[in-house]
């Protein structure tokens, strides 16, 4: 077994050259680098170019997204495993070891994923904990969606996939600039099976901004809750899911004065599926609901991890 590891590089020149001896310092040894270059402007290609080694690929494209140059690293990916890894996010060396373990003990799912920590800028870790299973529960997850709240068990650099998969479900939505990671994880799991370790592997840095997240709601093309329509009737965790992003972003569109948009998400998202006092947070007024952000966003970065959707 080998593994086809897909990075999408976009200005990641202070963090890349980590993220890529992360790979290289693993114990597994059977793998490519696949770093497709999204148009980036600082010095990520030559970080890149500076490792001189024949395990790294590196593709470049004009500034698409990362949707975009996920596929891309999927088409040119030589193997049937893909493991995905953001270019400012790290793995312990025992990451795809314990990837290729699990892959063999349960060897139908369409994503394994591993447990991780998340990492803040005062050195504090954080490793979340996942609703219905246990820190040490290892194999089939029960109920995927019900289990991600309010921590996604699947991210964007934890997680390996096999190539066949994406001929069924479908690649990464180029029409969804913010959130496409997570369509993705959906399509998935709403067909396959999803397994997961019981060991930490991978380290998602929680401090690090990218220009996305600095992007005003009204400017991200985000996703369009109609295409789980129907999945939604039949899978009442799938809808639960979906109502925690729906209250999310009613919650930014209000604080961007997009009235017409909150109030069209808010009205779709059932009463039973967001706690009391979640709900009660969507009729405060704008200025308080800015305040709130605030302190939450430096909470965060001094490490005190919370959710209101617990």
């Amino acid at each position: 077994m080998a593994f086809s590891i897909v990075i999408p590089l976009y200005n990641k020149a202070n963090y890349i050259e980590n993220t890529l001896k992360s790979v290289l310092n693993q114990t597994f040894a059977d793998y490519e680098i696949i770093v497709i270059n999204d148009g980036s402007t600082d010095d990520s290609v030559t970080k890149v170019i500076g490792f001189n080694d024949s395990r790294i690929q590196l593709f470049n494209q004009k500034n698409q997204g990362a949707s975009v140059a996920r596929n891309l690293g999927i088409e040119n990916a030589k193997y049937e495993y893909i493991a995905f890894l953001d270019a400012d996010d790290l793995w312990m060396p025992n990451h795809l070891e314990i990837l290729n373990a699990l892959i063999q003990n349960f060897p139908n799912a369409g994503i394994f994923a591993s447990r991780y920590e998340l990492v803040f800028n005062n050195g504090k870790n954080d490793i979340p904990t996942f609703k219905g299973i246990s820190a040490d529960y290892e194999g089939i997850i029960p109920d995927y969606f019900e289990t991600s709240l309010p921590y996604p068990i699947a991210t964007s650099s934890s997680i390996v996939i096999p190539k066949g998969v994406f001929e069924k479900t479908g690649y990464f939505k180029p029409t969804i600039s913010s959130g496409q990671d997570v369509d993705m994880w959906i399509r998935i799991a709403s067909k396959y099976p999803v397994a997961i370790s019981n060991k930490v592997t991978a380290s998602y840095l929680h401090y690090i901004e990218d220009s996305l997240s600095k992007t005003p709601i009204l400017d991200k093309k985000l996703n369009d809750f109609k295409d789980y329509k129907q999945e939604e009737k039949s899978n009442p965790s799938l809808k639960k899911y979906l109502d925690t992003y729906r209250l999310e972003y009613a919650l930014q569109y209000k604080i961007a004065r997009n009235d017409k948009k909150s109030k069209e998400l808010f009205k779709n998202i059932l009463k039973e599926n967001i706690p009391f006092k979640t709900r009660l947070i969507y009729f405060l007024p704008r200025f308080v609901l800015i305040f709130l952000l605030k302190i939450k966003q430096f909470l965060r970065k001094n490490g005190f991890n919370f959710s209101i959707y617990n």
